[in-house]
């Protein structure tokens, strides 16, 4: 008998038929203070081809810089109608959506304000690992002062920023490998 690795298991390709009773497509629903913007992009391969079993989940702070967190005791408004907490699923072609707000600044670990952002989190097959990154918001000016943002090559972070698609409407892709992968962040 010879000892031989088994294979590593990976989540999915099952995302859809197991998380759709939990997807969150819209953060703010009305009577939410803040800046409406929706959030349209797809999940991408390395080839271009839409990755049709991903897991997108947003997390973010709501208009005045507060997350719905207990972890979070800064003294600001906490809306209770505010989620701060999404998760779309990829259709056939890559498509993700989220309805949201713009949210405010927060403090990053050393008290320096960050400019407002969402935080991602992808899951999909063939992952052993999520892959976590940002959402910048365009013509932002905090994105110059950004902590994080700094510490990303400067020919990188267009991968961070959406870009305005219409009224109110903001694209952002991701790009899992090759010619403008998205940046991802270790943990």
């Amino acid at each position: 008998m010879s000892l031989r690795a088994t294979t590593s298991q990976t989540i999915g390709p099952y995302l859809r038929i197991g998380l759709e009773w939990m997807v969150i497509e819209d953060l703010a629903p009305q009577g939410v203070a803040g800046e409406r913007v929706r959030i349209e992009g797809r999940v991408l391969d390395g080839d271009g081809r839409p990755v049709n079993d991903a897991a997108v989940e947003i997390w973010q702070a709501n208009s005045h810089g507060k997350y719905a967190s207990p972890e979070d005791t800064q003294d600001k408004p906490l809306d209770p109608k505010f989620r701060g907490y999404g998760r779309s699923l990829t259709d056939n072609d890559g498509n993700f959506r989220f309805r949201t707000i713009k949210p405010g600044r927060v403090p990053g670990s050393e008290g320096k304000l960050q400019a407002p952002h969402l935080a991602v989190t992808i899951f999909m097959r063939g992952l052993l690992k999520q892959l976590l990154t940002r959402i910048y918001f365009p013509d932002e000016p905090a994105n110059a002062d950004d902590p994080v943002l700094k510490l990303v090559p400067a020919e990188r972070r267009p991968t961070l920023l959406a870009r305005r698609k219409g009224d109110g409407v903001l694209e952002w892709n991701v790009i899992l490998q090759g010619k403008n992968e998205t940046v991802f962040f270790d943990f």
